[in-house]
């Protein structure tokens, strides 16, 4: 083997354990240092203030159940936006509450919304969702190209699972990088909830 190919398969390699790393963890801190504008609190959550906040991304395509679906759709609501993968056991333990809480709020200016990453078909996401009682929709996102739409610096979805909440305005206003039980994700959504 030559060292250059070499170099490339070394390259390779990092590049996988990096993201086999990011992928499907407890979850962590990231703070607000320089000008990003969030803070996270002592329960993972972190939050940005109304003015401050950065505008979703186009958040659009296919879902697992071959619809279509477009959050912008649901501008004037509240949206929990969940990625997770039918792969990740912290996205387990999390869907019976997001099915729970997402049943609780269904017609109360609330929409819940899943993007489901790096499954390589959509027969297991689906089996997943079925399983868990998760009646929203999710956009199927295997090569998680929709989570990169997310500017730097801004309340990204950055492991799976992640959560994120969406004004009535469409601009994100919190994210937790772990999985969340009932009370956390309460935690997120009603503060938003709450504003005019």
């Amino acid at each position: 083997m030559s060292t250059r190919s070499r170099a490339l398969l070394l390259s390779a390699m990092a590049a996988a354990a990096a993201l086999t790393l990011s992928a499907c963890g407890k979850g962590g801190t990231s703070g607000g240092g320089g000008n990003t504008n969030f803070v996270t609190g002592h329960n993972g959550i972190a939050t940005v203030a109304a003015g401050k906040r950065a505008s979703a991304p186009d958040l659009s395509g296919r879902t697992i159940d071959g619809k279509t679906l477009d959050v912008a759709d649901y501008k004037g609501q509240v949206v929990v936006i969940n990625v997770w993968g039918s792969w990740c056991g912290p996205c387990r333990e999390e869907a019976q509450y997001f099915s729970k809480v997402s049943k609780q709020y269904q017609g109360k200016g609330v929409q819940f919304v899943g993007i489901n990453t790096r499954d390589t078909s959509t027969t297991p996401a689906v089996a997943f969702e079925k399983e868990h009682g998760i009646s929203y929709p999710s956009l199927y996102d295997p090569t998680g190209k929709l989570m990169l739409r997310f500017q730097k610096g801004t309340l990204n979805p950055q492991l799976i699972p992640s959560t994120l909440v969406i004004d009535k305005h469409g601009k994100v206003a919190a994210r937790a990088l772990e999985a969340l039980d009932d009370t956390a994700l309460l935690k997120m959504l009603k503060p938003v909830l709450a504003e005019k």
